[in-house]
């Protein structure tokens, strides 16, 4: 199930709500009901966590309005059970830059408990003790909602400086070592230190808090994804498409029949190719949709993909390595000067980096 919410944009940024935030508006529901809440506090508890995600939204944004002063784009902000995740193009590689960035979303945190605590009279209430006035702070009230608010953004500022990358405090981390030393090496600490939190977290979530669970999951993997990221693109620099790009591809025109395609499929490894029309590349064939179409009746030009995007021979190999992470359908055409001399896809691309790798180390 891929369904999505789009709740609009903003800036450009479009903020998504993934389908899985459904299920935490449900366990709100079951758990109040479960302890005999009302429709009140049920929709008390609702608004609440809308609310939470409202800062949630204002914390992301300001990660993605930061990088966009550096040039970075930010396509959208998704709203999952476990938070929020702005998908920036990429991450600055100046560590002042990436320090700046990541630190504005922690700040918007901090602005918004400092603008709470100066409507909240949060000197009387700590003074108030708690478990005389338990029946005080349970009631449904606009100062308990804003004094719950307060302490959650006061606790995502704490949760978020946790230095466990990629969280928001491993990537602080991971800019203040890389104005020292090498940001591949940087990357690698940040990320051991990152996997090492996560395991604790894991180990504390078996035992306490489940939910603990998916975020140590969610730190291992993103620490080891991002670390094998940044290597990569080490290994890139300074290269080139030309230095990549597949030169003895299989080319068809509009006019071929399906058969000829499915045929080169089986007798071959290729399983993309460009469609060229009087020296023009006209379309694209994606494995996907060859098979998909393999048993019909039809020509090349009835199911190729005409919106596509041509790269360059003198294109940088990293800004590629971003591009084709992006995209679900990672298959490019190469040209030089106009005409056409190659093609490059994700796996050519990760073979090129196993080369390098080879030869670095």
């Amino acid at each position: 199930m891929k369904a999505s919410l789009n709740l609009g944009s903003i800036s450009g940024i479009k903020i998504i709500v993934h389908w899985t935030f459904l299920f935490l508006i449900l366990w709100v529901v079951f758990d109040e009901l479960k302890r005999g809440g009302t429709v009140e506090s049920i929709l008390f508890n609702i608004a609440f966590v809308l609310a939470v995600f409202f800062c949630v939204v204002l914390h992301e944004l300001g990660h993605a309005l930061t990088a966009k002063r550096f040039g970075v784009n930010t396509e959208k902000i998704t709203l999952l059970p476990i938070g929020g995740m702005a998908s920036l193009d990429k991450i600055p590689e100046s560590p002042k830059q990436e320090l700046l960035v990541v630190i504005a979303g922690p700040l918007v945190n901090v602005v918004i408990a400092i603008l709470l605590y100066l409507i909240l009279p949060i000197q009387e209430l700590a003074n108030m003790n708690f478990a005389n006035n338990l029946e005080t702070f349970s009631n449904l009230s606009l100062q308990n909602f804003l004094l719950y608010l307060f302490i959650v953004n006061v606790g995502l500022v704490i949760f978020n400086i946790i230095p466990a990358f990629p969280m928001d405090g491993g990537r602080i981390l991971r800019a203040l070592l890389a104005m020292k030393i090498d940001r591949v090496k940087a990357t690698q600490i940040a990320a051991s230190i990152g996997q090492f939190m996560a395991i604790i977290f894991l180990l504390v979530g078996l035992l306490y808090n489940p939910f603990l669970v998916f975020i140590a999951l969610f730190i291992f993997l993103g620490a080891y994804g991002e670390n094998k990221m940044v290597l990569h693109l080490s290994l890139l620099k300074g290269h080139t498409v030309e230095d990549a790009m597949m030169t003895n591809i299989t080319i068809f025109k509009p006019e071929d029949s399906m058969d000829l395609v499915v045929d080169k499929i089986i007798s071959g490894t290729e399983n993309n190719f460009v469609i060229i029309k009087d020296s023009t590349i006209t379309g694209l064939l994606y494995h996907q949709d060859i098979i998909e179409n393999s048993n019909k009746n039809l020509l090349v030009k009835d199911i190729m993909e005409v919106n596509f995007k041509v790269l360059d021979v003198d294109e940088d190999l990293k800004e590629v390595y971003n591009l084709i992470q992006s995209k679900k359908k990672s298959f490019f055409p190469v040209v030089e000067n106009k005409k056409f001399v190659g093609a490059i896809d994700s796996i050519n691309l990760n073979e090129y980096i196993m080369l390098q790798s080879k030869l670095a180390y």
